[in-house]
């Protein structure tokens, strides 16, 4: 189980990562990537992007450095949250093909705050 734990974290970081990163620092980019980022103010969309990272480094580090590994559930909720409400957003604006990833990421979130409960 640990192990099926740490794989689905992997994933989870990976892909926030890129979100968060893209989010964050590469406005332009993320422009060109998600339609909805030139429909929202640019403080938003880095708003998320750092949620994002700052929920990347809570899912792996307290777990690998055995500091505060309580903390690793609660990021992975933090997580869910954030791909909730991005679900609750692509559905108000009738994106419903972009609905897939948010589920996706979300039943890993909630896997891992479960998990390592």
């Amino acid at each position: 189980m640990n192990m099926a734990l740490w794989i689905v974290q992997g994933i989870l970081g990976l892909g926030f990562i890129f979100s968060g990163w893209m989010k964050a620092f590469q406005y332009e980019q993320a422009k060109k990537s998600w339609p909805w980022a030139s429909e929202v103010s640019r403080g938003l969309v880095f708003f998320i992007g750092i949620l994002e990272l700052v929920g990347v480094i809570g899912l792996i580090v307290p777990q690998a450095t055995d500091i505060a590994p309580g903390l690793t559930p609660l990021a992975a909720i933090g997580l869910a949250v954030v791909v909730l409400l991005g679900a609750i957003f692509h559905i108000a604006r009738k994106e419903y093909k972009q609905i897939g990833v948010n589920i996706v990421f979300l039943a890993l979130a909630v896997f891992v705050a479960i998990g390592r409960f």
